[in-house]
């Protein structure tokens, strides 16, 4: 089974996939982040690379790759906390996922507007070091209007929407526990 945590950037993925990976017999966490740093490292000063590198053909084959490959080699649960908020994209990524014949559940984490700024106002990602803290945050808001619109048009249809606003990180574990536990993946 794979396990697709998407939602706001500062949301609460990675609290998600973490806790998931400790409660799932056999899980882990493959993180497209990493593919993302990896590329973003690799084309360092080249005329290829983007501000964002989900715009590379190569971040979805590797992501893609690695996901896939995780899970036959693990036969576990791969939980993979990533926000895909183009639509086209998504369709690709998790469409070639289902297509290799892979059991995934798409999980979007929603909270409201007021609630994913609190969450970024009280996020430190580098403790010790605010400047790199303080920018995590300051592209997490600049993104959230593109989670809200993307919710808004088309992403929540696409999977099981978990409403976060008013759930802890352990009430929102529990739930998702219970839906992955009671829901079969398609």
């Amino acid at each position: 089974m794979i396990v697709w945590i998407n939602g706001a950037f500062g949301g609460g993925k990675s609290t998600l996939a973490a806790g998931l990976a400790d409660t799932l017999d056999g899980a882990v966490v493959a993180d497209p982040e990493a593919v993302g740093d990896l590329l973003r490292c690799t084309l360092s000063g080249h005329r290829l690379r983007p501000r964002d590198y989900q715009d590379l053909p190569p971040w979805q084959e590797v992501t893609r790759t690695l996901v896939a490959s995780l899970h036959r080699f693990t036969g576990g649960p791969v939980v993979v906390p990533m926000s895909v908020l183009d639509r086209e994209r998504a369709r690709t990524l998790l469409g070639s996922l289902r297509a290799d014949g892979l059991r995934l559940t798409h999980l979007i984490l929603h909270t409201s507007p007021d609630q994913l700024h609190a969450r970024i106002a009280a996020s430190c990602e580098f403790p010790g070091d605010e400047t790199r803290s303080g920018a995590v945050r300051a592209y997490r808001r600049r993104r959230a209007a593109d989670y809200y619109t993307a919710a808004s048009t088309w992403l929540h249809a696409t999977g099981t929407v978990i409403d976060t606003t008013d759930l802890t990180a352990d009430q929102t574990l529990a739930r998702v526990s219970t839906h992955l536990a009671s829901t079969p993946s398609t």
